[in-house]
Order: C-alpha cells, then structure tokens, then sequence
C-alpha cells in the first residue's frame, strides 16, 4: 500500500505525456492523476494539452478508454432523477455543420410523454454547438444549477444546459482546451467526453447520431462506425440502452447554418415547415427516442407519434415553455426577428451551368467561424447574427448566376477570404450524382 502511495503521489505530467507519446499504455491511476489534476488547477494548459495532442495521435485503447470514461463521469455529480416518473432518455450528436435537431427533438419528445435531460456543448472547431445556438435567444439561461435543472425537468420535461459546476467539471475544462488545439477529432477523447457528460446525466437510455462525411468530424464511414460501436458498448456497459445512426454530413443539415438562423429554422420544423432533410431525421431520432424509452411498442409507432406531436402543435409549445421556463424571450417562436440578425448580405452565384456533385461541407463551418459564427480561441464572443443560406443541395441543377449561398454578415474583416472559400467548395459536373441516403446505418438499439 505503501509502495502504490508513493507511486501515486510522486507521479509528473511530463513523465505521463512522455509515455504517451511512446505509444506507452496509460494506468487508471495514472489518468485519475491526470484528470484529477487538470480540473484542480494543479496541471497546467500547456501540459494538457501536450498530453492531448499526443492522445490525439497515439491513440487510446479499450481499458484507456474505458478509464478516462470513468475518471471524467465521476470527476463531479452523477444525477439521479427517481423523483420524476417515467424514462430518461437524451439524444447526442457528433456535430456536424447546421446540425440543429436538438433543438427540435427534445420538444417533440418531451411533448410525447419521456424526460429529456440534455447536457450540452458549446461549438467545436468547425461546428456550432446547442448552448451557443439556444444563446441565441434574449434571455435564454443554459447555466442552470442543478436544482434549477431538476425543476425545469419536472415542470415540462425537458432541460438543455451546459455542464453545471457539479456534472462533469473534468469534461467541460478538457473540452474547451480541445476546440482550441485541434485535438477534437479522435475517438477515444470524443468517446470519454460524450459519455461522461451523458452518463452523469441520469439517463435511461441514449440516442446518437454519429455523422460522416466531408462536414463530420469523422469523414470517412468506417471511422464513424468504430466511434459508433465503442459508444454504444460504452453505455451498455453502464446498464443503459443505446444506439447509433450514422448520418449523411457531405453538405449542411438543413438550408441554414449559424445560430440564429438555426433557431428559425428549427422553429419552421416544430412548425410542421421547413427542409426535408432536416425534418426526417428530427422524426428519426425521436422515434428511437420513443422506443428506447418504452413510449412505443417500435420504432415506426414513436415515428407516428413524433409527427403527431408536431401536427398538434404540442411540441412547438413545448418548445415554447422551455424556452420561458429557462428565462429566455418565449415571444421569438412567433417573432423570430427578436433573434440578433446579421446587417449585411453578400450573394454567391454558380460560375456554370450543371449539376451540383459534392461540396467540401466542412469549409462551409470554416468560413461561418471565420465571419464571427464560431471560436479560434476557447474566450472568443460568437455573433449570433451571421450565418450562411444554402439555395441548392447536392443533386439539384444550377444555372450559371443562380444563387448557391447567401452569407448573412456583420463584419467586412474576413468577408473575402470566406466568400473565396464558400464559393470554392461546390464541385459542379455536367451530371448528377446517385442519390445519398441520410441515414447510412444504424448500431444497437436491441
């Protein structure tokens, strides 16, 4: 006991970073130091991140994995909600470029019966995340306490917010450290962080949509599938039900991008309106919710009910006194000009006649960061107003001059370098693609 003591307390992080930089396999103990010492201000940025980066490249394996899962639930408060009756299940995605089902799914599914509990995330790298969007809204509070959090989940059913000071403090410190030191996209780091915050959540259950594609932090499939997979039997391994869809991210969800225009865009579905993309998949992930969650005796009934809750009008309500409850301007449902817009427009236009074949989606988030819509450095302010509008989808026919983008903008500072990229990023043949499925797969969910 004595010699395990010593051992632990005479540890270093750059012995730590060193061995992982060797391809060395790391001890519990060894991340509980890590971690443990990260979130106490004990180990400093620079060395995290240095660790990090070399996570990123060497990679964590299963018992690594299973570990810093472990050390980061249990670096604060696991949640328990056994004064509210009825199953908890939640919804995550990876991120992808206006990826804005959160913002409509927790409704739907909190309208159809279930509690939706949802821990999110700010924007990481080139994506927005569901705090900065649902920030969007005068007055709209993710910094809930817990208390707050547990009576918001029991008045409607339904809470976003951020990771409080007692869910996950290891994750939320790590998390803002990785957006800033492009050590996001790795499946071992994605994993631990997804699933700490989830599981201290107190869920029953948990739905992924894990994306692929050029917009995804995971582009190629096979790597999404293994990212997929290992969350799935993560949750599993902690008595919850899971499964994971993997979802088209080669060009934008929806026809808008950036944080205000999400919201609206988001209201339009809730509406029973906007895009087809973006409506089918927010049917498709409250189904599985629905199900996994034993609302429905399948996956078909919960997609029954899902579009029964947004022909009604209960989910837009829904929405609407969640919004209230967490002390944002409930009168933006009806009123989305209560959102900041952005002042300008600028226009991109097809140089030729043709088919759109493909787009570099993830240069779309790229340039939206750059116009004031993400963060280069983990202090940075968003400007909720800007955003791009997308006119043509993969597939569609453009004429030359036809519209393919409008950007909503406030600053001139970075407006030509991002137009130059926007405009670059659409591949136009003489003809059209075979159809993409939205969704390409599903993992789990027995």
């Amino acid at each position: 006991m004595l010699g395990s003591h010593f051992l632990y307390i005479s540890m270093r992080a750059v012995d730590l970073i060193r061995k992982k930089r060797d391809s060395g396999e790391h001890t519990l103990e060894e991340i509980q130091f890590l971690i443990s010492g990260y979130t106490k201000g004990d180990i400093p940025d620079y060395q995290m991140a240095a660790w990090l980066m070399a996570a990123w490249i060497r990679g964590l394996n299963r018992a690594e994995l299973a570990a810093l899962t472990e050390v980061m639930l249990y670096s604060g408060e696991v949640v328990s909600h056994a004064d509210i009756p009825g199953k908890k299940v939640d919804k995550h995605s990876t991120g992808g470029v206006g990826d804005k089902t959160s913002l409509i799914v927790a409704p739907i599914v909190a309208a159809g019966g279930l509690t939706v509990p949802m821990i999110s995330g700010r924007g990481l790298g080139h994506t927005g995340g569901t705090l900065d969007k649902l920030e969007a809204i005068p007055g709209f509070n993710t910094a809930l306490s817990l208390g707050e959090f547990r009576r918001v989940l029991r008045e409607c059913g339904m809470a976003l917010i951020g990771q409080t000071a007692e869910i996950a403090p290891a994750d939320k410190k790590i998390y803002a450290l990785r957006d800033v030191t492009s050590t996001v996209e790795n499946v071992g780091l994605i994993c631990a962080s997804i699933m700490s915050k989830k599981l201290a959540e107190g869920i029953d259950a948990l739905v992924l949509d894990v994306k692929t594609g050029s917009g995804a932090f995971m582009p190629r499939e096979e790597d999404a599938v293994h990212l997929a997979e290992v969350m799935v039997e993560t949750a599993q391994r902690m008595g919850k039900k899971a499964v994971a869809l993997i979802t088209d991210m080669e060009q934008p969800l929806g026809r808008m991008a950036g944080h205000s225009h999400e919201v609206i865009e988001s209201i339009d579905v809730l509406k029973g309106n906007g895009p087809s993309d973006l409506h089918e998949l927010s049917l498709e992930l409250s189904a599985w919710m629905f199900y996994l969650g034993e609302r429905t005796a399948s996956v078909d009934d919960g997609r029954a009910l899902a579009e029964k809750m947004i022909a009604t009008g209960q989910a837009l309500e829904k929405f609407r006194q969640g919004i209230k409850l967490q002390g944002g301007d409930a009168r933006v449902v009806d009123d989305t000009s209560l959102l900041p817009l952005a002042r300008n427009r600028a226009e991109i236009s097809s140089p030729k006649h043709g088919y759109i074949r493909d787009t570099d989606c993830l240069q779309f988030g790229i340039a939206l960061a750059m116009l004031g819509g993400g963060r280069e450095k983990k202090e940075d302010a968003i400007d909720h107003g800007v955003g791009l509008e997308f006119h043509k989808r993969i597939g569609d026919r453009v004429a030359a001059g036809e519209k393919l983008v409008t950007i909503h903008y406030n600053s001139q500072t970075k407006l030509a370098e991002a137009t130059e990229m926007i405009a670059s990023s659409f591949e136009i043949g003489e003809t059209a693609p075979a159809p993409r499925p939205l969704i390409r797969r599903i993992l789990g969910g027995s």
